[in-house]
C-alpha cells in the first residue's frame, strides 16, 4: 500500500481512544503502522507545564498539537498507517487540514459514547492524570455539538472494545471520516 494515511481517534477522556488506537494500528492493512498517544507529549514538558484545560494553557496546547501533527505526518510520509489518540477537538483541526492538503489521507474520528458511559469508563481508569468526573463531563460537552464534523462522531455506548474496533476498521477502510 503506497497511500499515506493518518487516522485521528478523538473524544473526551474515557471514550476509549488510547485503548482503540493501538489495536487499530496492530490490525492495519498496511505493512507498517504506528500509534501515537497525544497524552505522552504532555509528559515531555519539564518546566512551565499548565494543565491543558486551565486558563493560560492555549500556547502550550497549540505547541503540543502541532508537535503531534508533525510526528504523525513524518510517519505517514514514510509509509506508516498512523493512528493518533488524543483529545483533539474541531478547534485543533487546522494542522490536520494542512496535512490533508499535502496529499496525505487524514481521517478524523470522534468517539462519543453517552455522557454517563464516558464518565463511568473514566472513573474505572487508574491513570486519571489530574482529571475528575466534573472535568470529564465538561470536556464531553465540548464534543456534544461538532458542527460540520457531526458525521465524524461514532456512538460507542454499549459496545465492547472489540465491537468498536471492528466498526471503526470497517468504516476507515471504506473511506469514512476524511477531512479536507
Amino acid at each position: 500500500m503506497t497511500q499515506s494515511r493518518i487516522s485521528i481517534i478523538s473524544g473526551s477522556p474515557g471514550t476509549g481512544k488510547s485503548t482503540i488506537a493501538p489495536i487499530l494500528a496492530m490490525s492495519s492493512i498496511y505493512e507498517k503502522a504506528a500509534s501515537i498517544e497525544l497524552d505522552h507529549f504532555w509528559g515531555y514538558i519539564r518546566k512551565g507545564y499548565i494543565l491543558p484545560w486551565e486558563n493560560g494553557s492555549g500556547d502550550q496546547n497549540d505547541t503540543i498539537i502541532e508537535a503531534v501533527a508533525l510526528s504523525a505526518e513524518k510517519y505517514a510520509q514514510n509509509g506508516y498507517d498512523v493512528y493518533v489518540a488524543g483529545v483533539i477537538g474541531p478547534w485543533y483541526i487546522e494542522p490536520w487540514q494542512e496535512i490533508a492538503k499535502s496529499g496525505i489521507d487524514v481521517r478524523y474520528i470522534i468517539l462519543r459514547p453517552c455522557e454517563e458511559t464516558t464518565v463511568s469508563r473514566f472513573t474505572e481508569r487508574t491513570d486519571k492524570f489530574s482529571l475528575n468526573a466534573e472535568i470529564v463531563r465538561d470536556i464531553w460537552h465540548n464534543f456534544a455539538n461538532l458542527g460540520i464534523y457531526e458525521s465524524n462522531a461514532v456512538d460507542t455506548t454499549g459496545q465492547t472494545v472489540e465491537e468498536s474496533v471492528s466498526l471503526l476498521k470497517h468504516m476507515i477502510n471504506e473511506g469514512f471520516f476524511r477531512i479536507k
